[in-house]
């Protein structure tokens, strides 16, 4: 085989991807173990999934969160690995692991000080876990990892039965924690309110932040100047587009339609763009998200480097 200079350093620029990945899985860990003894556990309530479970226990025997969490992550982790993706086994193990020695490191931390015990009937703690915990968990979802738990238990489940709508599952869990905390928290509506508004800020904040990194813009362009057209979109907001062939009926006349899909931030560049040509309208839409093969470019038309391994 020839020598390549350019192989060494791919290399080197693949580990290091990976490596950043799993400082940033391992920082999120470290977070929302920090978030748990800060804003969770002193407010007396339970989160959602396998961890809201783990502080039921917790709060009736004593037996910490982070051996239990250990206790049924480790399990998990070794069967979803031989059965569903090594990679997201791996690195959702070090969140678990990462989480669970977090926990248990800062039980020995008097954090007193910082730790925020709502009053009664104030939301602000369970709030700013949940957020935490939904940032969180959409940056684990860019680099194929999860918080495992009933991350891990989906997983299994969807490899059995694709059909089968977890969110309903994980709803029904979830509910079932809220319920439960009624009768282990002193028979107090609080826990359950608490529990519910954590679940809730958690999964609204993981839906909108995943949703932001994966939408776009849509753009169907009608018009007389394709070529024209398409060099202007191309030198400002160094987009490519689609050709197709149409007729425009109340003319009854040829036309092109051009499709293209930019970021929200284009949009107003765009608009000037199209502006500036006769005959030429366009319709705009709002996509969920763009897959595939292609490449990302930057604002100068490069070639845009990603700094995380998405680990697939």
């Amino acid at each position: 085989m020839p020598w390549n200079p350019a192989f060494p350093p791919m290399i080197s620029m693949k580990i290091l991807k990976k490596i950043l990945s799993y400082l940033m899985i391992a920082a999120i860990a470290a977070i929302t173990a920090l978030s748990y003894q800060l804003f969770i556990f002193p407010n007396n309530f339970a989160p959602s999934g396998i961890s809201g479970i783990c502080t039921i226990i917790q709060h009736l025997t004593g037996f910490s969160v982070g051996y239990m969490s250990l206790l049924i992550n480790i399990p998990l982790a070794v069967i979803v690995f031989f059965a569903v993706s090594k990679p997201m086994a791996l690195r959702s193990l070090v969140y678990s692991l990462v989480f669970s020695v977090g926990l248990l490191t800062l039980e020995k931390v008097d954090l007193s000080t910082f730790a925020y015990a709502t009053a009664s009937g104030q939301v602000l703690g369970p709030l700013v876990a949940g957020v935490i915990m939904g940032t969180g968990y959409s940056l684990l979802v860019r680099v194929s990892a999860n918080t495992g738990g009933i991350d891990f238990i989906a997983a299994l489940i969807h490899k059995k039965r694709p059909e089968t709508n977890m969110f309903w599952i994980i709803f029904a869990l979830n509910l079932c924690i809220a319920g439960v905390s009624y009768f282990v928290y002193d028979f107090q509506m609080e826990p359950v309110v608490l529990c519910i508004l954590y679940s809730f800020t958690a999964s609204t904040v993981t839906d909108k932040l995943t949703k932001s990194g994966q939408s776009a813009i849509r753009f169907e362009i009608v018009t007389d100047h394709p070529r024209e057209l398409y060099d202007a979109i191309k030198s400002h907001l160094h987009r490519g587009v689609t050709l197709i062939p149409g007729r425009g009926m109340y003319r009854d006349k040829e036309v092109s339609v051009l499709i293209c899909v930019i970021n929200r931030s284009q949009i107003a560049a765009m608009n000037e763009v199209i502006r500036s040509f006769p005959n030429t309208f366009a319709v705009m839409s709002q996509v969920g998200s763009v897959v595939g093969n292609f490449r990302q470019l930057d604002k100068d038309g490069n070639e845009e480097k990603q700094l995380l391994d998405p680990g697939q």
